[in-house]
Order: C-alpha cells, then structure tokens, then sequence
C-alpha cells in the first residue's frame, strides 16, 4: 500500500510540473465594453476563443457549442491587476537575511487560499504574490492568475510572464536586521550599503561566468565557478532579466536608490508604496521608473507620516506609469474603488483612472501585451459589472480568467472555500482585518523573530 501511495505521489508530481491552465471559449453580448486603451464601446461583443479575445464588435454570433452571457445594461472592462499582494502564497517573507534573492514565493503557491475568490469577487483576476519587505534585496515574486478551483498550483503562475524581485528601503529592513538582530543594515545608509555590495558581488560572478563559458570551448580543462543561486538571482536583475519591485515611502531613499540603478545599468523598476512619490515625480519620469501606490492609506507608521491623497493623480499627470495596489486581502476586493477616488482626488478621467488597476499595473509587471486592456489577441481576463466600476453603485456579478467563469455572483454557493478546517476558523482576511495599523509586507516576521530569539535563549 505503502508503494503505491508513493507511486501515486510521484506521477501526480510529475504531471504538475507539465501542468496547462484550462482554456475556455465565451461570448459577452451586447454590454458596454469599457477597452481601456481604445475608447468605449456601447451596446457590444466580446468574443473569447480557447482563452484569447478573438473579436470585439457588434451582432456577433457564438460559435457552436458556446456559452453566451447576455451583458445588456451591463460594464465589461479587463479583468483588475493587482501590483503589490500577498494572497495565494503559503509565506510571506523569508526573514533570516538582509539579501535572500535564492528564494521564491512562486515554489509556495496555495491554491485553496480563499482570498483567491475574495479577489475575483472583486472583479481582480490576476496578481503580483510578493515576497515582504524584511530584508534590503527579499526574495523573487510571482504574477499569478486568479485560477480559482483549480488545485495544482503549478497552474497559478501567469505563463511567460517576466521575472521579478523584491527590495525594500526604510524602516522594515532596519528594524529586522539592524535593531533586531545587530547586523547590517540598521540605517538607511546601510541599506543603499547592502545593496551596492550584493550587485558588485553579483557583477563579479556573472563577469567570472562569462570568461569561464568563452574559455571552456578551446580549454577544455577550464573550471567553472562555484554555482550561486542568490548571485545568479541578482546578476540577471542586472542584466534586466528581472524586474524589481522596491518597498520604498521617503523621496530621499526613493532617490538613492535610483542612483545606485544608474551606477549599474539597471533600468527597469517599480516602486511600490512610493508615499512621497509626489515629491520627486518628474525624476521618476526621466528616470522610467513606475509606481505602484495606495489611493489614501498612510499614517500607519513614522516614515509613511507624509502623503496625499493627489499622489496617483500628481504622478500620473507628470508621466509616471502609475498603479494602485492593495497590499491587502481585503482591500484587493474592490480596488475599483480606490482608482475611483483618483476623480476626487485628482480629476482623472475614466480611463486614466481604470487604467490604474489594469493596463498600468500590467506594463509594471511587463505582461502589457497579455493582459490589461480588451484587444483582440489579448487573453481573455473579463470583469463584468452591474453598474459602472467606477461608480459606489457598480457591483462585479462576473470575473473570467482565460475564458473561464471563476466568479459568477448569481450562481456561485455561498460557500466557496476548497479547504474547509472547523478546528481553524480565522480566516486571511480576518487576521489581516485586525491589523489595519500596518501593512502586510511584514507578514511573518514577528514570529520568524520570536523563533530566532527563542533559539538564541
């Protein structure tokens, strides 16, 4: 029995790592199709073909065997992104160093987090799972899709979409290691240190790579250099393989940070929080750095003391691909909300302020041509609302994810967790519910560090 169950194990590990996500065929007919990028479309036609849009327009006929899902009165815009979330992931943040670009975030996927539906109830069908903002340089992050109800986590990972890596500035990283532990860094000084010593270390294992694989052919007896992962991580953020996602509130630091970017060629990043990214807009502009920030949220703790809630507008007026996120369980479901308050707080337009929680957030994570805006070739990632999205009144009665109906409000049960535990009743968003003081960047390290301290008793 024993063999077996091994054996059942072992074919069920290998048909994950193969794993396709499902693919489906539908037709929206006749609602308002709010594309994003190309302008608004009354009374029309979405139709999605094996998970791509593959015509939008006016009487358009499902093909046979095709669902057909009458949108008459209703909004149909791109399924909502997520820049900065920490759902679906089994941890947050691997606390034990200022440097762990070695681990992964996408190795630890849980597909029965009910924060996942939570999510696509909210009309938001793809994410950014990030590592937290413990350490200078944290570990890689995942753009995933909301594939609710599928439970190989191998197919929650957003297929082709382009690495990325979590750093962090200020307070988080100081107060774990440095105040913490007494190590480097407790200061921001420290921080930039860390960070320009671990990309010279890095630039210096991808230089020794390189003079190895040239030697190799004509020198057979050449030896490679001892393998790295944390410095193979970092070299090919350097070579602009990944993309880094910086925890970053004080314009100073916000600064810093882009002139060690300078000093070693990288060229793409996001900042996320970037509460006084109003301060240095127009540097962030030369420099094409985006930002990634809360509609209204600060105040939480000393270096997020300065903010406005004109920030996305400020920044968005001066050129800077701008998002926002929900860095929360709870608010990721109805961050049709906060882009709305941008037309409070800044006069955006309709699709200045959609595209802040759709294409926006797709170019941050480089998957623009995928998803974001609703364009023939595009995946077919649909919200579908009673109401317009960016009105109080506007409700998600449908989310779809590459086809496939993953939220419908009329007919899903009440009850849609996959993995029910009677012995456990707190949920996610629950536990995050209770403690709005902060954000959920940290989650994890106060008991990663009670743990530290009891093995240091």
């Amino acid at each position: 029995m024993k063999q077996i169950t091994i054996i059942t194990c072992c074919l069920l590990f290998a048909l994950g790592l193969n794993a396709q996500a499902s693919k489906g065929s539908l037709l929206i007919k006749n609602g308002t199709v709010l594309t994003v990028t190309k302008g608004t479309l009354e009374g029309s036609d979405v139709l999605i073909e094996n998970g791509k849009i593959t015509r939008i327009g006016k009487s358009l006929s499902a093909p046979a065997g095709v669902k057909t899902i009458d949108a008459t009165g209703k909004y149909v815009m791109p399924g909502i992104i997520d820049a900065h979330s920490h759902i679906a992931i089994d941890a947050v943040n691997e606390a034990t160093n200022p440097v762990t670009a070695e681990v992964a975030v996408g190795d630890a996927i849980d597909p029965m987090d009910i924060s996942i539906y939570r999510a696509l109830a909210g009309g938001t069908t793809a994410s950014h799972a990030m590592h937290g903002s413990a350490n200078a340089i944290g570990g890689q992050c995942q753009t995933i899709k909301h594939r609710f109800g599928t439970l190989n986590p191998n197919e929650y990972p957003m297929e082709g979409a382009p690495r990325t890596i979590k750093f962090a500035l200020g307070e988080n990283p100081t107060r774990v290691h440095g105040i913490g532990r007494g190590i480097v860094p407790r200061t921001r000084m420290g921080v930039e240190f860390v960070i320009r010593k671990s990309f010279s270390e890095a630039k210096a294992y991808d230089e020794a790579w390189k003079k190895y694989n040239a030697e190799k052919a004509s020198k057979p007896t050449a030896l490679p250099p001892k393998y790295d992962r944390r410095l193979e991580t970092l070299a090919a953020v350097l070579n602009g393989q990944i993309l880094i996602h910086c925890h970053s509130y004080r314009a100073d630091e916000i600064l810093m940070l882009m002139d060690v970017c300078k000093d070693f060629g990288v060229k793409k990043i996001t900042f996320q929080h970037v509460n006084e990214g109003f301060k240095v807009a127009p540097e962030l502009a030369a420099f094409g750095a985006s930002a990634s920030v809360f509609a209204d949220w600060w105040a939480y703790k000393f270096e997020v003391y300065y903010s406005t809630a004109y920030n996305a507008a400020i920044l968005t007026k001066n050129g800077v691909v701008t998002s926002i996120n929900s860095d929360d369980a709870g608010y990721i479901r109805h961050l049709y909300h906060e882009a709305a308050k941008t037309q409070y707080y800044g006069g955006l337009t309709d699709d200045e302020a959609l595209a802040l929680i759709t294409i926006n957030p797709a170019k941050q994570l480089g998957v623009e041509n995928r998803i974001g805006s609703l364009e023939v070739g595009k995946d077919g990632d649909v919200a579908i609302f009673d109401g317009h999205p960016l009105s109080v009144y506007g409700v998600p009665v449908f989310a779809i994810v590459d086809g496939i109906v993953r939220f419908d409000r009329a007919n899903d049960p009440d009850d849609m967790r996959l993995d029910v535990d009677p012995i456990r009743a707190t949920t996610t968003f629950q536990m995050a519910a209770g403690h709005h003081d902060h954000d959920r960047c940290m989650q994890g390290v106060q008991e990663a560090m009670e743990q530290l301290f009891q093995l240091k008793n």
